[in-house]
């Protein structure tokens, strides 16, 4: 029990989050993919509504989310201002991982669940998937922002209005050691006790 323990507690202070441009550029076999889907699958979920879907990007896919990325940020590249590095950043982002994960949810029918219960059930599957992932020796990183909540990628991803993009998390081998951790404050300033 001390072991596991042990292992568990490395596991949760050491998990980082690894962007597309610290990775090696290798590919993960799709079996671990599959393995990192299967603990998401593992998150709590009130009313069993496991609410969490996927969609996995790879190969040229991958140039296919970059495009859609880039085009949403600069829709015009006509217009005043655009900037082209900026969009191939942007078209590029994809192509430096792996395997992107397209993260959405569909929230169950039982008015008894709020939304808010949903949105923290899909987050709770990305974390079982970042424990996984790290588990692993491998990186990851939940993009999330503007275009991440969008209609425009729920709609690229497949999905109908019943679904909610909820963002991409992108996996990669990582070229470098994961950074050290910090955190601002101790638990305790985060924590009052009553009795």
């Amino acid at each position: 029990m001390k072991e596991e323990l042990a292992i568990l507690k490395r596991i949760l202070a050491e998990r980082r989050s690894i962007k597309p441009e610290d990775y090696s550029g290798e590919l993960i076999d799709d079996h671990f993919i599959k393995l990192i889907l299967e603990q998401a699958n593992w998150a709590p979920t009130h009313g069993y509504t496991e609410p969490w879907r996927f969609v996995v990007y790879k190969g040229e896919a991958l140039n296919r989310l970059g495009q859609f990325l880039a085009t949403y940020d600069q829709p015009d590249p006509k217009a005043e201002g655009f900037n082209q590095i900026r969009f191939d950043r942007k078209a590029n982002r994809p192509t430096m991982a792996s395997h992107v994960i397209g993260v959405a949810m569909k929230s169950g029918t039982n008015p008894k669940i709020p939304e808010i219960e949903e949105v923290a059930a899909v987050a709770m599957a990305v974390q079982n998937m970042w424990l996984m992932t790290h588990t692993l020796g491998l990186g990851s990183y939940w993009s999330t922002g503007e275009v991440a909540f969008s209609e425009a990628l729920r709609d690229f991803m497949g999905f109908d209005e019943e679904h909610k993009a909820m963002g991409l998390f992108y996996l990669g081998k990582p070229a470098k050691e994961n950074p050290k951790g910090r955190r601002i404050s101790e638990i305790e300033s985060k924590v009052r006790w009553e009795n």
